[in-house]
């Protein structure tokens, strides 16, 4: 084709495929990004990075930038949504360097985008195309051929699928028409300047709120100029769930919050009455994966929530996304293989783990709104061992994952 660089097309270009270029670029391939946007942006909302992703970053040399966007944490706060009493702490700051080899961060969504994509835009083998999106696949033989919406033809040596959750895309290439499944909780989320915070949240921490049939966390970001703030109760989603977000309502929030204690209330109070808005995300993901060919089949390979989208109980769904680009060039840089056969190694090496972590998630969003009994249990659990149950060795060390997923 042309000379002896390979290339790969990548199809999205959020978080996941700014990341999949990046990963792709290091292992010496040419990268076409093709996104349906005009002019590439993220929704405002925070995200959680542990030390498992940032240090994947640190390796691109991104720790200069990132550290010019994010907040640190010192610590981990648990809370009874109901009571307000804190059921326990974890330290994050300096621990979590010292235990993991990197820190514990927290970001603007739009801040790690912008990230990714001025880094991959200094990459000389890196072509962006916005405004174009990958309306259809031609083949996946010998090469991946795929035409674009503004009608060009585009071959490649790969075709990398990196266009979330709803991806029109996946279901013919893997042969599973399945939809996304809706899981029947709604993320409210609000993005308030911190002068705008109840003072009794003006903190440089993580916080979580537990209560029945919900919970909450916020926390701060973009240098703690802003807190994060994340409300996911449990209710019917809007009808068009494959549009990200929707206007929130503050008054049925407000509603469904009313049993809490006073200090989550005054909090969420706060965000109307600095005239900020709620933004409506009704949470969707796919079950735990089952192998590795719902990762990568033939020339044609998935990342973050093409592949595995999670709720978000872990704080890995972007985190995810990003391990599975440095797993994509590990795999590509294997010169000697065929393309077919790395994209299968990559898919082998990221399947387990992504599958554990989707299964994770979804258990600790059945404890983080546990009712009766369970919640009393939880409660008494986090009391007792708290600090110990909030840590995730094997999440933050980067563990390796064999087919178990419990």
């Amino acid at each position: 084709m042309r000379g002896m660089r390979k290339q790969v097309l990548i199809a999205g270009g959020g978080i996941a495929g700014m990341a999949a270029a990046l990963g792709a670029s290091h292992a010496g391939w040419d990268v076409r990004v093709f996104e349906r946007a005009p002019e590439f942006s993220e929704i405002g909302a925070g995200v959680q990075l542990g030390p498992n992703v940032v240090r994947r970053l640190q390796a691109w040399g991104l720790q200069q930038p990132l550290q010019a966007v994010v907040a640190t944490p010192q610590q981990l706060v648990a809370r009874s949504a109901s009571s307000g009493l804190i059921l326990s702490s974890a330290p994050l700051g300096q621990s979590m360097v010292e235990r993991y080899g990197a820190a514990y961060v927290t970001i603007h969504r739009a801040d790690l985008h912008a990230m990714l994509l001025d880094a991959a835009r200094l990459r000389s083998d890196v072509f962006i195309n916005p405004g174009q999106a990958v309306q259809a696949v031609l083949g996946t033989e010998r090469v991946t051929t795929v035409r674009t919406s503004n009608h060009k033809v585009v071959e490649g040596d790969a075709l990398l699928l990196a266009d979330g959750v709803w991806s029109k895309l996946r279901g013919p290439l893997l042969g599973d028409e399945s939809r996304p499944r809706v899981s029947g909780h709604l993320a409210y989320r609000a993005l308030l300047p911190m002068k705008d915070v109840p003072k009794a949240w003006q903190n440089n921490e993580v916080t979580v709120w537990m209560g029945s049939h919900m919970h909450a966390v916020h926390y701060p970001v973009r240098r703690g100029e802003l807190l994060n703030i994340v409300v996911i109760i449990e209710g019917p989603a809007p009808q068009d769930l494959e549009q990200w977000d929707h206007a929130g309502n503050a008054s049925q929030l407000e509603q469904a919050l009313k049993n809490t204690a006073s200090g989550l209330q005054d909090l969420v109070r706060s965000v109307s009455a600095a005239g900020q808005q709620w933004r409506l995300w009704p949470l969707s993901d796919r079950a735990p994966l089952q192998g590795p060919e719902g990762m990568a089949k033939g020339l044609v390979g998935l990342i973050g929530d093409a592949a595995h989208p999670m709720r978000p109980y872990l704080a890995q769904g972007a985190g995810m996304a990003i391990e599975d680009a440095a797993e994509l060039q590990r795999s590509l840089s294997m010169d000697d293989l065929d393309v077919e056969v790395r994209l299968r190694r990559y898919a082998l090496n990221r399947w387990g783990r992504n599958a554990r972590v989707q299964a994770r998630s979804i258990r600790n969003g059945k404890i983080f709104h546990a009712t009766g009994p369970v919640r009393l249990g939880r409660d008494w659990s986090m009391r007792l061992l708290g600090s110990k149950l909030m840590d995730v060795p094997w999440l933050y060390r980067g563990d390796g994952c064999s087919a178990s997923i419990l």
